[in-house]
């Protein structure tokens, strides 16, 4: 295996390994929503950014037994 290819793999790990920590925390991923939005929702414009940010942060605080404290 060359270092190009250990590097590669090495990345891609990384690369899993912090959309897993972000899932497990509760960080939006945007480009995950764009994804679904665009793969099942083709006549629905996307939010922005910023909108998909407020909108998360919404959900998450208007559900008084979603937080632990």
């Amino acid at each position: 295996m060359t270092s190009r290819e250990l590097y590669c793999r090495a990345r891609d790990r990384m690369s899993r390994a912090a959309n897993i920590v972000r899932r497990i925390i509760g960080v939006p991923d945007y480009d995950r929503y764009l994804a679904h939005v665009h793969a099942h929702h083709p006549d629905v414009a996307p939010m922005t950014r910023e909108e998909f940010i407020q909108q998360r942060l919404v959900d998450k605080y208007s559900r008084p037994g979603a937080r632990c404290c």
